[in-house]
């Protein structure tokens, strides 16, 4: 059975960077997101705002390994990696003065992945 190849550039060289950023820094986290990514699109996780309400507390630090989404309210300050992100829960994350990031920027931002918690 052939190996599916994954046709946007960026995905690709996503992954490529979480697996070098885990090598690097010896920090197994974002060799886990990179192979939550390699799988197949329609088993990314899609997280809502109200879960991350649910799951994470104030000025926590959250990776979500696939797309974030804007169901729900956020009432506190977090700071979220996902790949993708919609625009109304950018506006969302940023009202209640967190920042989302795209999931390369923010795993620069925390090499070591201390206190960073998957979700999803």
């Amino acid at each position: 059975m052939p190996i599916p190849v994954k046709t946007n550039p960026e995905l690709e060289r996503t992954i490529f960077e979480l697996k070098a950023l885990s090598r690097e820094h010896e920090a197994p986290i974002w060799r886990a997101v990179a192979r939550r990514l390699e799988g197949p699109r329609r088993n990314w996780p899609e997280v809502n705002l109200s879960r991350i309400a649910r799951h994470a507390s104030k000025d926590a630090t959250v990776v979500v390994p696939g797309v974030l989404l804007s169901s729900g309210t956020l009432g506190f300050p977090v700071t979220v990696g996902a790949f993708r992100t919609s625009t109304e829960a950018k506006k969302k994350v940023a009202a209640a003065g967190g920042h989302a990031l795209p999931i390369l920027e923010f795993a620069r931002k925390h090499p070591k992945g201390t206190g960073v918690r998957i979700l999803g």
